[in-house]
């Protein structure tokens, strides 16, 4: 029987192929009772079956160093050790086994629930999800605890039509599949940021998440499309349905391999104007994707992923290797770095305590000017890492001039003290603004005043001017690029700084999204920063605009009031 089943698509192609299912997550946990003298042997029960696990994952990581895994993968193993030792896990069930007198299975999923409920209060996205990473680590003590330790996936197709379905999977789960071609992804579970958005997006496969019940649904062997476009996936269809997205998927393959040819053309318009299009990273691995696909420079390298999941601090030398290895490897081209963008609920093992609404919290520089020794040890190995290429400092979420002059006053303590010690770094180091809070953009030209150049991150600047918690599913339809609103303040922001002289680009998800580029052109952006994935779709774009032209409609769109009009126009600039 054929259907069709829904999901969050977060990786775009399509793939046919045979379902694989995984084993499922869930594990019956049994409670019970244990007299006194039985304690100790409980305890050691425990402490043996984390000390298995450790070794798994250690053993996972070092499968993974000698092959050609991704790095994310080794990120989250690292994550999941750290969870494994963490005292909120490991020692307080411990603790349980003896006052509770209860068994160790129940003691350790006791304090997952814990851990998971403090998650769950966490307002950014990515970290929320990490809740299920404690999940997955506690699982692998269940099945250790349990009797069946470690997993063995069942016997594969190698032909590359595999399609993974599974209701969760975990960074240790996908290095046991990635030595096998699947073509896509398939969860339950899971959102765009989650571990297999993520590697699907590395892997460039399609990937739909969020499925709910799809592995209850699928059985081993079903025939399935799936169209990560969409978020759709079409179990056991028909012939006809088959040889349509057959004819789809030949049709996407050939518009890669045209656009692959396109990776080393200069981004100019018909009419001959030059877009600059960098590329945002996390990971400095991720530096030789960007190279790959013909990235002009970083244009954001979010410098937080360093800083989050851990017992300690980064020190300035770990920064300063992490910083100098994008340096060097994008060769001469610019490279922007942004300070710190944590809050007080982003899992700094600190004394912060979650507020109820940490997006307005103390959070990016806030943060920052109330850590003075934790920024002053970021600068310093930013400015370390400036000397053989042209780095730039990107500061987050700044509103006001007390925060800009602080800020400048820490980056001169940061350079004196370099001097002092006879090091070298560029003295003339631009450093520039995220402007994404209301405050910032209608300040403007304070910003221009003192700083080199701006920065507009999309996503929080539609969040916090429309209004809207973006991760808040009941509300996070209303999150719209197209608000009236949002369009004449980019506009206003764009023009106000090209009056000045003052580059600007856009580092949000806009900016990657290939249907914003001719609007954003229009609006005067010449500069864009994505995902490296992204680059060529918006390249094609940019390629195929006619300044003149999308300008004039583009006037035409700020001007409109109705989303219907606006809709209509933006499909005519499309087209």
């Amino acid at each position: 029987m054929s259907f069709i089943l829904y999901g969050v698509g977060v990786s775009d192609g399509i793939a046919i192929g045979h379902a694989h299912l995984a084993s499922s997550a869930v594990l019956n946990v049994p409670h019970y009772l244990l007299p006194k003298n039985r304690i100790e042997a409980e305890q050691a029960r425990l402490r043996n079956a984390l000390s298995i696990v450790r070794r798994e994952l250690e053993a996972l990581k070092i499968a993974d160093g000698q092959g050609s895994g991704l790095a994310e993968f080794l990120v989250f193993l690292e994550l999941h050790q750290m969870i494994l030792d963490d005292p909120m896990l490991s020692q307080a069930a411990l603790e349980m086994i003896e006052q509770a007198q209860c068994n160790a299975e129940w003691a350790i999923t006791q304090q997952m629930e814990v851990l998971i409920s403090r998650f769950e209060e966490i307002e950014d996205a990515y970290l929320r999800e990490r809740k299920t990473d404690v999940a997955q680590v506690v699982e692998r003590v269940l099945k250790v605890l349990l009797g069946h330790p470690g997993y063995t996936p069942p016997p594969l197709k190698h032909d590359g039509s595999s399609i993974l379905v599974a209701h969760d999977l975990s960074p240790a789960d996908v290095m046991q599949y990635k030595q096998h071609q699947f073509s896509a992804f398939l969860t339950d579970m899971g959102g765009p940021t989650s571990h297999t958005a993520i590697v699907a997006r590395s892997l460039n496969i399609p990937s739909i998440v969020a499925m709910q019940h799809a592995q209850q649904l699928i059985y081993e062997n079903d025939n399935l499309i799936v169209d990560g476009n969409h978020g759709i996936v079409i179990v056991n269809p028909d012939k006809y349905i088959l040889a349509e997205y057959r004819l789809k998927q030949s049709q996407l393959e050939l518009e890669k391999r045209k656009l692959w040819r396109i990776r080393s053309v200069k981004a100019i318009t018909l009419d001959g104007a030059a877009v600059e299009l960098l590329a945002n990273i996390e990971l400095p691995q991720e530096v030789e994707q960007a190279r790959e696909y013909g990235a002009m420079g970083i244009g954001l390298f979010r410098s937080e992923f360093l800083f989050l999941n851990r017992d300690d601090l980064p020190g300035e030398e770990e920064q300063f290797e992490a910083y100098s290895t994008v340096v060097n490897g994008m060769r001469g081209q610019p490279v922007v770095i942004r300070t710190f963008d944590l809050g007080a609920d982003k899992n700094l093992r600190s004394a912060y305590r979650t507020t109820l609404n940490p997006a307005l919290g103390l959070r990016a520089i806030r943060m920052s000017l109330a850590e003075p020794g934790m920024f002053m040890v970021q600068l310093r190995a930013i400015l370390r890492a400036s000397v053989p290429g042209k780095t730039r400092i990107l500061i987050p979420m700044l509103s006001s001039s007390r925060e800009v002059d602080q800020t400048l006053q820490m980056i001169e303590f940061a350079k004196q003290s370099l001097r002092d010690e006879n090091r070298s770094f560029d003295e003339h180091i631009k450093v520039g603004c995220m402007v994404e809070i209301p405050a910032a953009a209608l300040s403007l030209e304070l910003f221009m005043r003192r700083l080199d150049f701006l920065s507009i991150g999309t996503n929080d600047l539609i969040q916090y001017t429309l209004a809207i918690d973006r991760t808040d599913e009941a509300v996070a339809h209303l999150f719209d690029p197209l608000h009236p609103a949002i369009l004449r303040l980019l506009a206003q922001i764009i023009q106000s700084a090209g009056k000045a002289g003052v580059p600007v680009s856009v580092c949000g998800e806009m900016a990657g999204d290939s249907k914003y580029t001719r609007l954003l052109l229009g609006m005067g952006l010449r500069q864009f920063s994505m995902y490296p994935t992204q680059l060529l779709t918006v390249k094609r774009e940019i390629l195929g605009s006619h300044l003149p032209d999308i300008t004039r409609l583009t006037q035409k769109i700020l001007k409109a009031d109705e989303p219907e009009k606006i809709q209509e126009l933006v499909q005519k600039l499309n087209s």
